[in-house]
């Protein structure tokens, strides 16, 4: 507990020993003024305050005015009661959201509070702010990587549960690239960074997560526009009830009975209060995005959680989402070239690419590659390479390229990427190139079946005897290949528009020339981006690793959330309207009020609490 929940606590115990004390002895009743004051004074100074900076209609002001009235009618222990037992339940709520807070953080828990940097031969602790790019930094074992770099000297094991929510540590050697949030286990590190701390993977992970709240769902925003006209109206129906009924019966010659109706207006407002809706639907929110974050999923807002678990349609991209993007060279068909020589044209034409496939064909080579030689060099999206290389014309690239250019070349059927080269515009020759399917990728997809997906498709860049291989083996229902970046957005945009209004079109990619796409589906998914800016900003759902069975669990999360969500919703509007019925008609008294308000926020809080675990 927070100092200020102790301080709550004790004033709690206090008054509930001192209404005890007075009812047991039977002392006068109007010594219940004192626990009430106990209990209530930060109430009714907020209440007073709302009401000086015209802000009257909160639950604050509801509470004062119904326990009041209570006391001036002299139903003193009652007054109390109310006061007290609202009390109860808010420090109720102010502990379940500092516990879901804490358990956020301490997943979350990957803000490195210093760097270790070398300073006149001493290794001293800095603000990861200040560390500038290309310094060294040291990491010892049990603490933080606290900003992206390259390995320079040592090897250890890296705790990546927090950023992946993967338990098996990851084993790291001399120049492979760590990813800041990480926690060092085993032998000290020698980092150079690539990267400011402002810059780097932690930073950005923690701004996602510290502004998902910002970006409200449709049930937030109908319970705050809810609350904002509810309460007023509540007011003014129990007005209308202290005051209507009585003038009625004195006009009819009647007994007004004052007390009787002012005391139905009283539990009429003690009913109303909506602490129960205002609180625990954004607190089911946070939760959920919490647990998302548990599982190695950033969920940049609500309103992306709310459409998560209405998703129909989901899209892949096959590169690097359901393969592993790791392409290797299988074969090399000669033409008019030797094997050594079109492997070496293609290297070079690729080699100021980072595309998976370009590295592939560097690897082959195995050789280095002289890039003085290669000039005028063009890269065509989605068709390939076209370059000079020691006065050579040089094109790389698929069967769109040699069309282009009008070289003619033979029908190759296998189920392989086919780089097509060509010489002096003369066909030098082919290279074949294999890319392997991801192990959880079949299950990824069956599992999205399961929670009644509809439609599951993939779109490829690939020609079509690789990419309806791929798609029946993984179980696709629908697969587009040979498709430009800008042919992908237009299928999703075909699929978008032939789509139910309700229905919710997912699309998943690597991040590699994903972001035009991530950003034109209802929901984007960046998949394994922690190293990709843009697809961290194009994205509204980052998976922190490349594991396909993270996008299922991503929409079971977001079920679940909204499945609570809708249970607070319709319980605590059931109850209160019952309630309020009860309390017009005067059949329910004030503790029947204070179970309504009360009551119905613990249960819907605590119900909230669940969407922290999945």
């Amino acid at each position: 507990m927070t100092k200020k929940q102790k301080k709550v606590l004790l004033r709690i115990i206090v008054s509930f020993l001192l209404c005890g004390i007075i009812s047991f002895f039977k002392c006068p009743t109007i010594l219940y003024l004192i626990p009430y004051i106990v209990i209530g004074y930060d109430i009714l100074k907020k209440a007073w305050k709302g009401i000086l900076k015209k802000q009257v209609f909160d639950e604050n002001f509801l509470m004062a005015v119904a326990t009041i009235g209570a006391l001036l009618l002299q139903d003193y222990l009652e007054g109390v009661a109310v006061m007290l037992f609202y009390q109860i339940g808010e420090l109720f709520q102010s502990y379940a959201i500092g516990k879901s807070r804490r358990n956020i953080g301490a997943l979350m828990d990957i803000r490195p509070d210093y760097a270790n940097v070398e300073i006149d031969g001493i290794w001293q602790k800095v603000d990861p702010d200040e560390v500038e790019i290309g310094t060294i930094i040291q990491v010892k074992p049990g603490e933080k990587v606290p900003i992206d770099g390259i390995v320079i000297q040592g090897n250890s094991t890296l705790d990546t549960s927090a950023l992946t929510g993967e338990s098996v540590p990851r084993d790291i050697h001399e120049q492979e690239e760590v990813i800041s949030g990480c926690i060092n286990l085993s032998g000290v590190l020698l980092i150079q960074t690539t990267k400011e701390f402002m810059e780097s993977t932690v930073s950005k992970i923690l701004d996602l997560v510290e502004n998902a709240s910002s970006r409200k769902s449709k049930s937030e925003n109908f319970i705050s526009k809810f609350a904002r006209y509810y309460t007023p109206a509540v007011c003014y129906a129990a007005l209308f009830l202290a005051i209507v009924p009585p003038v009625i019966s004195l006009l009819l010659s009647m007994n007004p009975r004052w007390s009787d109706w002012i005391f139905r207006a009283l539990t009429f407002l003690v009913i109303s209060c909506p602490c129960a809706l205002v609180i625990s639907i954004p607190l089911s929110f946070f939760a959920g995005i919490g647990c998302a974050s548990h599982e190695g999923v950033l969920v940049k807002g609500s309103n992306y959680l709310e459409a998560l678990a209405n998703a129909k349609i989901v899209v892949f991209d096959k590169t690097g989402t359901l393969t592993k993007g790791t392409f290797e060279v299988i074969d090399v068909i000669e033409g008019q070239y030797k094997k050594e020589d079109i492997l070496m044209y293609a290297a070079h034409a690729e080699s100021f690419s980072s595309h998976p496939i370009s590295q592939s064909l560097i690897r082959a080579y195995g050789k280095e590659i002289d890039s003085s030689c290669v000039k005028d060099v063009q890269e065509i999206s989605g068709h390939g390479i076209v370059c000079q290389m020691n006065g050579h014309s040089v094109l790389a690239g698929n069967i769109k390229l040699m069309n282009q250019y009008c070289i003619e070349v033979p029908v190759i059927s296998k189920s392989a990427t086919i780089v097509y080269v060509a010489i002096d515009s003369v066909y030098a020759g082919a290279i074949l190139i294999a890319d392997e399917i991801k192990e959880t990728s079949k299950q990824a997809v069956s599992n999205l079946k399961k929670l009644g997906i509809q439609k599951t498709v993939m779109l490829t860049g690939d020609h079509e005897g690789v990419g309806k291989e791929v798609a029946d083996e993984l179980g696709m229902d629908l697969v587009y290949t040979q498709l430009l970046p800008a042919q992908k957005v237009e299928k999703v945009e075909e699929l978008l528009k032939n789509k139910n209004k309700k229905d919710q079109l997912v699309f998943v990619g690597d991040g590699i020339n994903d972001a035009p796409v991530l950003t034109r589906a209802d929901i984007g998914i960046a998949m394994g981006a922690l190293g990709s800016d843009a697809a961290i900003e194009a994205a509204d759902v980052v998976l922190m690793d490349d594991d396909p069975l993270k996008i299922g669990k991503a929409i079971q999360v977001a079920r679940k959330c909204i499945r609570i969500v809708y249970q607070n919703i319709y319980f605590a509007i059931g109850i209160k309207v019952l309630c309020l019925v009860l309390g017009a008609l005067g059949i329910a008294n004030m503790w029947i009020a204070i179970f309504a308000d009360v009551g119905v926020m613990v249960i819907a809080v605590l119900n909230a609490i669940r969407a922290l675990r999945i």
